[in-house]
């Protein structure tokens, strides 16, 4: 049984090893069930799951040496062949204008220009042998990137391996695309694109509402928000706490993130009676397909405690699509409207 990731954010990737680990090596998602009707649009929040790159397409200007989030120095000296190890990074890469130059994808690239490319992993682990196939002349990976084995045979290839640290929230926005940026020697469009992602994020908080619409507007209530990640396949039930990531988009939707306020201390613990009526959370946020795979808000509020909590009584929930909720990427500011608008639904959206 594979150790449990300590962290869900900036990657599909440590999302799906959860169910790994807590299911030691359980199955694959269960067969969509039909979305839940009631407050929740399961809303897919990346137009159509395509990402935005910048006008023009930028000439890296290489070669240049970098610092690796490994405490390594890598110098890349050509970028014509470019495989992104995590979602997250190939968006950036893609919304930086050099999709082109990707040859591969990760099992966690699910928006729609990277459909078509190479998947280069088993199940949740980098398959080397594949990878190396295809000739990269950089690669580029995240602290939670695995298997070791895997990597330290394409380094030993002679492939330059960026690492780039996972993000834990809205700061790190600009700070990944800054880093996969220099590291294509495309500095320039790396700074135009962490200043359109920042301003996008900046737009979209100032239309949330101040307080919750379901409460009198006088206690100046701000809504609990409770992150559930669930599998029904594997029977992974877990509510996030201080730590998993969700914290950062949570509160900028003008939330309390319940789970951590509650005082769940681990990013991730198993969903029990007791800890949902703690935590007492007023909405859910849970992935798309989590949701699906548990047979939609039916299926959820039949999880023991769901039920009982304000959300379940409510039945308000908001869902978005698995491989954009945590990437803290350039479609940040999508993810959260997406949030803000199925979060204050009931009273019109945001204004």
């Amino acid at each position: 049984m594979r150790r449990l990731r300590t962290r869900l954010a900036g990657a599909l990737l440590t999302v799906l090893a959860l169910t790994t680990a807590t299911a030691c090596g359980g199955g694959t998602a269960a067969t969509p069930a039909p979305k839940g009707t009631d407050s929740t649009k399961a809303t897919d929040a990346t137009d159509s799951n395509r990402v935005e790159p910048l006008a023009g397409t930028p000439t890296p200007q290489l070669p240049v040496t970098v610092d690796s989030a490994d405490g390594e120095k890598v110098t890349v000296e050509r970028a014509e062949r470019i495989v992104p190890l995590s979602g997250s990074l190939s968006e950036i890469v893609f919304t930086l204008g050099l999709g082109e130059r990707v040859v591969a994808r990760d099992i966690t690239t699910t928006f729609a220009q990277a459909a078509k490319l190479p998947v280069v992993t088993r199940g949740h682990d980098v398959s080397a042998e594949s990878v190396l196939s295809l000739k990269p002349d950089l690669v580029l990976a995240e602290t939670t990137t695995g298997p070791e084995e895997a990597m330290d045979q394409i380094r030993a290839a002679g492939v330059p391996v960026l690492v780039v640290d996972p993000a834990d929230g809205l700061d790190d926005v600009g700070t990944r695309i800054g880093a996969v940026a220099d590291a294509l020697g495309v500095a320039k469009a790396g700074r135009e694109l962490t200043e359109r992602s920042e301003r996008r994020i900046a737009a979209v908080r100032k239309q949330v509402p101040k307080t919750d619409p379901k409460t009198d507007p006088q206690t100046k209530k701000k809504p609990r928000v409770a992150f559930l990640y669930l599998r029904g396949s594997a029977s992974v039930y877990l509510i996030g706490g201080k730590g998993s990531g969700a914290t950062s988009l949570i509160e900028a939707a003008g939330a309390v993130d319940a789970g951590a306020a509650s005082g769940l201390t681990k990013d991730f613990t198993a969903i029990t009676s007791e800890a949902l009526v703690k935590a007492a959370p007023d909405a859910i946020l849970v992935m798309t397909k989590g949701l699906e795979s548990v047979g939609g808000i039916d299926g959820l509020v039949k999880i023991p405690g769901v039920a009982q909590t304000p959300a379940g009584m409510d039945r308000r929930v908001v869902s978005v699509e698995d491989g954009v909720l945590l990437n803290y990427g350039p479609r940040t500011d999508q993810v959260l409207k997406s949030v803000v608008e199925q979060l204050y639904e009931k009273d019109g959206g945001a204004a």
